[in-house]
């Protein structure tokens, strides 16, 4: 296997030039789904060869389940430094395991939670709550999607902003925004050279969003003032609930909303499925895109490797 085991613990480094241009280049639509595939398959490439370096170090530890054979000299040539590296991968793994673990569990409860207060309320697709602070987020799953919107949001908007606000948050549900929101979060736990492309899917996604009101409601200018006004109601303070968990109250927080209103008041753009190379963004996501492959390329090559040597070793 060589250093090439090592590689993709490191190669997310490659995706942070294209986790910043794309945000300010691509389409949001495009720049959430190529930055979520980055990030997928690069934390599942890292996870991969973290367990194939466990089971070096496994092998090493005395009164181990594992056959004799592959605490052999020939299995731990395969590894450079076998006996740190594999000994240092079985606290990494099992602290990445157990991080995506509480990821899951929190999100699930979180959202049950929600439900679960929304469920004396009449089964409709937009629920209003007379609370006077004011939020508003989407709640995907169970029944039926659902909209969640306080009193005290919608008074300080005007009948076209609360089109705009509605149609913000249906197209989150729309598009299954909490699922790529999901996929970077964990992806982040399970590298963390991975959190600036988290951080950006979180931006992107509330663009899209922003892009698909302004298209529903058919004037830009209306969902840039409604976020600039909600921004100014909810003020900094933390979105109760599951909103707070998904990101999903993006619509009614301070955040990064100059960058959102100033894109809402430039012409809307292009949707390009992939940047021209001749561009700095373009670039950057074929460098992304090339540490991917290389990334899946070095990881299963090592699975292969690793697999044909523990085969050799394991006595019949």
């Amino acid at each position: 296997m060589g250093v090439f085991v090592f590689l993709p613990l490191v190669l997310p480094l490659s995706a942070w030039p294209v986790a910043r241009l794309a945000e300010l280049h691509l389409h949001p639509r495009t720049a959430t789904r190529l930055l979520t595939a980055v990030a997928t398959v690069m934390a599942l490439c890292s996870t991969l060869c973290l367990a194939l370096l466990m089971v070096v170090g496994t092998a090493q530890l005395p009164g181990n389940p594992l056959p004799d054979g592959w605490s052999d000299a020939e299995v731990r040539a395969a590894v450079p430094y076998d006996e740190i590296a594999g000994k240092a991968a079985i606290p990494a793994l099992v602290l990445v395991l157990a991080v995506c673990a509480r990821t899951l569990w929190r999100h699930h409860r979180v959202a049950r939670r929600a439900r679960r207060a929304l469920a004396a309320l009449p089964s409709r697709s937009v629920v209003v709550l007379p609370e006077e602070k004011p939020y508003a987020y989407a709640l995907p799953g169970g029944h039926r999607d659902r909209v969640v919107v306080t009193t005290a949001l919608l008074r300080g908007l005007t009948s076209p902003e609360r089109r705009a606000l509605f149609a913000h948050e249906r197209a989150h549900l729309t598009a299954a925004h909490h699922r790529y929101l999901l996929a970077v979060r964990l992806a982040a736990r399970a590298n963390p050279f991975l959190r600036p492309l988290r951080t950006t899917v979180v931006y992107t996604t509330e663009r899209w969003a922003d892009e698909d009101a302004a298209r529903s409601v058919g004037n830009r200018t209306v969902v840039a003032r409604a976020i600039g006004k909600a921004a100014l109601l909810s003020g900094r303070g933390p979105v109760p609930g599951f909103a707070a968990f998904t990101g999903f109250a993006g619509f009614a927080s301070a955040g990064p909303v100059p960058r959102r209103v100033a894109a809402l008041l430039r012409p809307a753009p292009a949707a390009r499925s992939w940047p021209s190379v001749f561009t700095s963004v373009g670039l950057a996501a074929w460098g992304a895109a090339v540490g991917t492959l290389v990334s899946a390329m070095s990881s299963a090559n090592s699975a292969v490797t690793m697999v044909l040597i523990l085969r050799a070793a394991t006595p019949l």
